[in-house]
């Protein structure tokens, strides 16, 4: 008799590690996901056609809170793991619930996990949400083009819309718009797809794969959150973050990904104190003494200064990064106060599940969060915007939210790049690469 499996994840990791470990082995039989993190994934099916014949119904997606009373209504026998950037206490919570009713628990690990690539594979992963990959991300893009090279790039899943579409490929944004994206996906998409460079995400990372090959000469894995990559690297660059130091050994899985890294990155020196970036520097070398350390710039630039400084403003941040990201605020914050304008509350206009959030998260500060995961909450985000009262909003979030929402006030947009800093350079260790090589 098969056990019975439950995967715990955020719509993500947990699709991956059915479709490469659990799918075909009759060993297991998967009663069910769990579901957090991020809101409308659960009381869905993960389909038929993607769960293979021994799924003939899908398999149900289930509230996290209902894990206990899933494990005696299942009689499940393992609870396995599979979703990021949670502390090593909850990790260990969660386990506490799950052997508490008899279940053993399971953390799939890369060798397990990771599918191999006929093309070379630059993964850039980070410690934490919010540390800046997607600008090392479009900076090793761009010392790829340099070197001659056609880059891919193959986005950690975030399937909150059809499951069944197993493949999704963006080069405009009307691809953004057919595919009915959500604000978390054109914050990662839109900054490769305005450099010309196409961009493959969904549910299936075995056939992303096999067309990702396809059209280019390197597969560039752009994580999420702070999770290890779904491909085997031949280059790992893991991005961590001096703003909160010490997360890099406290939080899953991305102390896996500083051990891992074959390169270290440091970014935001430049806005970072000098004493955390030096405790971070130590800290790294004491995780993974083998891999190169290097320093970059996070430089934020508003497009329109005019209508920020001195004024009014509300802003509008990264909704990953200052909810279980933990940031009270991001870039957005950080621009308009160095153009000295004052940050208007949005808190007591909120409404619907913006309000909800700053109940869920605290420490989030006079910042809005960019959440448009339906067209509902799209709705709630557009009406908590326009109830504020000020004389600009400044979107820190990389997404233009003026192509999915009505913005009432004058809009300014902070757009920010990475670039080096002292030290070992990353275009140079990239350029190294042995795998990379012609």
């Amino acid at each position: 008799m098969p056990k019975n499996a439950i995967i715990m994840g955020a719509a993500g990791r947990d699709f991956h590690d059915f479709l490469v470990y659990f799918k075909n082995d009759p060993d297991y039989r998967v009663v069910a996901f769990t579901a957090t993190q991020i809101p409308y994934i659960a009381d869905r099916t993960f389909p038929a056609s993607l769960a293979g014949p021994s799924y003939p119904d899908g398999i149900p997606i289930y509230p996290e809170e209902k894990l206990e009373s899933l494990i005696e209504s299942f009689q499940v026998t393992d609870v396995y793991f599979a979703y990021s950037d949670v502390s090593g206490s909850y990790v260990m919570g969660l386990a506490a619930r799950a052997q508490s009713k008899g279940a053993s628990f399971h953390l799939l690990g890369p060798r397990d996990t990771m599918l191999g690539s006929s093309k070379p594979v630059v993964a850039v992963v980070a410690d934490r949400t919010g540390a800046g990959k997607s600008t090392i991300s479009r900076m090793v893009v761009d010392i790829l083009l340099k070197m001659g090279l056609k880059p891919v790039v193959v986005r950690h899943p975030m399937p909150y819309g059809d499951l069944s579409v197993a493949v999704q490929r963006f080069q405009t944004h009307e691809d953004l718009d057919r595919y009915h994206a959500t604000i978390e996906e054109r914050e990662e998409y839109e900054g490769h797809i305005d450099k010309g460079i196409v961009v493959y995400a969904g549910v299936d990372y075995g056939a992303i794969l096999a067309k990702a090959e396809k059209e280019g000469d390197v597969i560039i894995w752009d994580g999420g959150n702070n999770d290890f990559s779904f491909y085997r690297p031949d280059l790992t660059i893991t991005v961590v973050d001096p703003m909160r130091p010490g997360d890099e050994s406290r939080y899953y899985p991305g102390e896996t990904n500083v051990r891992l890294a074959d390169v270290l990155v440091i970014n935001k020196v430049n806005v970072a104190p000098k004493k955390a970036v030096d405790a971070l520097a130590r800290a790294c070398r004491g995780l993974n003494p083998k891999a190169a350390l290097v320093q970059t710039n996070s430089v934020a630039t508003l497009d329109r200064p005019e209508l920020v400084r001195k004024k009014r403003v509300l802003v509008v941040e990264d909704g990953p990064s200052v909810t279980h990201g933990g940031l009270s605020e991001g870039a957005g914050a950080v621009a308009a106060r160095g153009l000295k304008a004052t940050l208007v509350d949005p808190r007591p206009k909120a409404v619907g599940s913006i309000r909800k959030a700053y109940q869920r998260f605290p420490k989030l500060g006079r910042v809005i969060p960019a959440l448009g995961y339906s067209a509902a909450q799209l709705s709630e985000l557009e009406r908590s915007i326009n109830a504020v009262a000020c004389d600009a909003v400044v979107l820190g979030t990389p997404s233009d939210l003026t192509r999915v929402i009505s913005i009432r006030r004058p809009v300014a947009r902070v757009r920010f790049e990475a670039s080096e800093a002292g030290g070992k350079k990353l275009e140079a260790l990239v350029r190294a690469s042995e795998a990379l090589q012609p």
